[in-house]
């Protein structure tokens, strides 16, 4: 399992209108091959940030599969124009010790 994460920053003004778009997204990265879940967090101290976390089954499945599919041009066609910022995105394992 592989942990991706997304910090956006969006225009200020647009958090309901970004929730709304990202609701109407998530189906279509839902239907992606070695998707798992979905997480949205709304910044306390920054309220125009957002965390995206994503579980894939692997790194290929989001680097090739999706981000190279025309399902990623739709879903960040919903998404894209709230953003202020290009979105940071790392990708994680888990440490297996400690899970």
């Amino acid at each position: 399992m592989i942990l991706e994460h997304a910090l956006i920053t969006i225009r200020p003004g647009t958090a309901d209108d970004f929730e709304d778009a990202l609701a109407r997204a998530r189906p279509i990265i839902a239907a992606s091959h070695g998707f798992i879940s979905l997480e949205l967090h709304h910044g306390i101290e920054q309220p125009d940030q957002y965390l995206l976390l994503v579980e894939w089954e692997s790194l290929d499945d989001h680097l090739v599969g999706f981000r190279a599919s025309a399902a990623f041009t739709e879903w960040r066609a919903l998404i894209g124009p709230f953003f202020e910022l290009p979105p940071v995105v790392g990708h994680f394992a888990p440490v297996e010790d400690l899970v």
